[in-house]
């Protein structure tokens, strides 16, 4: 392994995503509805003065374990709460990830450009280079386990690390399961349990170091999941195995997208700029003779298709979901474009060249953040409020928006969405969702302060008829700021 390594493409592939990764991270605000989540959850935590327990609207949440808010507390403490500070260790996360897949690259195909290709390949596609500059669980999620295979492939390759590696891969696991939840230890069973029996070999797992490393997942992970049950319970349980599993494996949060082509397309089309060689590298990696033979092709396999298949059956689906395969594909694809003679020979620079097309887009993004931010982040909104008015009562908000104002006001905050269906894991905030519950919360404040959305502010009159008086403010982005007052 020592003589594949190439010091200068570890060093070229580790700036360029660091730049890919970190450029213009704070041009643009918290995002509604997920970064505004998480980044309100760390704050209210050290409101809360505390590392155990997540908390938005004041309340305990269980939506996702623990690990990504103590990375995000850990970053407003050294950075301040601000965009770049949220998005700094999701960046960072995604540069181990690239520099992780050039290490996988070396000990499978002990080829140094091909290794590179396959980092250069995944820092730049699309969904990576979106999760990079989000707040999301998927990408750290994935790098952990993208580190659990790297540590596995590297003890099945060399015995002599083996011990080691064993552990290194629950290590990683359990960290996963401390970011996600129980994927983070079901993946990596799956994927390395079915490689190894289709390789026929039982000796790697009939060793002592799988106790020590099964030891060291469950103190990695059993104290934070001990704690949270023996103190809130069956809220816990509830919300989080039963909410936020069990029920997204049978329900689909988003209905639009429970099709079973799905996650094909989306891989492909996350690939991006990749797309064309990913998809032939796909069709090519079950078509080859010496892939059937060779280890490491075996086990990107396995790792894509259990992976897939995985999160196909589940009936909520996300394009992000589905990253921990995309090192495999990222992978696949730097061995493809390296040993095709057709590429070799005549597209090798432009594949290259490809690469800067993610890096363009990325410079543009301090130039593009002001027009982008209005219809992306509930900030301009709450600070017109703040500025220009006394509030008093609670904010009342269309339901994209209600977290970004929480956030950007420390308000209190309400839900108006008639007819629609509350969050997938409720909050502890007032939900209209009915005409009459709407005129009942607006007469018990004589003055109201709205930020909606254009369908809410042109309803509103109709809901409201001539018991109060309505004024439009102002209209930020897609976001627009209404006053309400009682007549009564």
């Amino acid at each position: 392994m020592k003589n594949a390594l190439n010091i200068r493409h570890i060093v070229l592939l580790a700036l360029f995503s660091v730049f890919i990764s970190m450029f213009a991270n704070g041009s643009i605000a918290f995002t509604n509805p997920d970064e505004v989540f998480y980044a309100q959850t760390a704050k209210e935590m050290s409101q809360h003065q505390t590392w155990m327990v997540p908390y938005i609207f004041g309340q305990p949440q269980f939506e996702k374990p623990i690990f990504l808010c103590w990375l995000l507390r850990l970053s407003f403490l050294l950075f301040g709460v601000t965009p770049f500070a949220g998005r700094f260790f999701p960046a960072l996360f995604a540069v181990f990830g690239a520099l992780g897949i050039y290490f996988f690259g070396i000990l499978g195909f002990r080829d140094s450009k091909k290794a590179f290709i396959s980092g250069l390949i995944f820092i730049t596609s699309a969904l990576c280079v979106g999760l990079a500059k989000t707040i999301f669980t998927d990408l750290i999620f994935s790098v952990f386990i993208l580190f659990s295979f790297l540590a596995f492939f590297w003890g099945y390759t060399y015995e002599e690390k083996r011990p080691l590696c064993v552990i290194l891969s629950f290590v990683s696991s359990g960290l996963a399961v401390l970011t996600k939840g129980p994927l983070g230890f079901l993946i990596p069973a799956l994927c390395i349990g079915v490689f190894l029996f289709i390789r026929k070999d039982k000796r790697y797992i009939l060793t002592k170091s799988h106790f020590f490393g099964l030891l060291i997942f469950a103190i990695i992970t059993v104290p934070w999941y001990a704690y949270v049950t023996a103190k809130y319970g069956q809220a816990f349980i509830h919300e989080f195995f039963y909410n936020d599993h069990w029920r997204r494996l049978i329900e689909a949060e988003h209905m639009r997208n429970d099709k079973w082509y799905f996650y094909p397309l989306s891989t492909i089309g996350c690939m991006f700029p990749w797309s064309f060689y990913s998809a032939a590298a796909l069709f090519y990696l079950f078509r080859r003779d010496k892939y059937s033979k060779s280890a490491v092709h075996v086990f990107l396999g396995s790792w894509i298709c259990l992976t897939l298949l995985i999160f196909q059956v589940c009936h909520s689906k996300l394009a992000s979901y589905i990253f921990p395969l995309f090192p495999a594909v990222a992978l696949i694809t730097g061995d493809f474009i390296c040993d095709s003679a057709i590429i070799k020979k005549n597209m090798i620079r432009n594949v290259y060249m490809l690469a800067f097309l993610p890096f363009m887009l990325v410079c543009a993004i301090p130039f593009a953040a002001g027009r982008i931010e209005p219809y992306v982040s509930s900030k301009l909104s709450s600070e017109y409020l703040l500025k220009n008015y006394r509030i008093n009562n609670a904010i009342l908000c269309s339901k994209p928006y209600v977290r970004g104002v929480r956030f950007y006001t420390d308000k209190d905050v309400a839900v108006m969405d008639v007819g629609g269906k509350d969050f997938f894991s409720p909050h502890p905030i007032p939900f209209l969702n009915t005409e009459q519950k709407v005129v009942d919360f607006l007469r018990r404040q004589e003055t109201t302060y709205c930020v909606f959305k254009k369908s809410a502010a042109e309803d509103i009159g109709r809901i409201l008829g001539r018991q109060f008086t309505i004024e439009t403010l102002k209209v930020e982005g897609n976001e627009y700021i209404v006053k309400i007052e009682s007549l009564a």
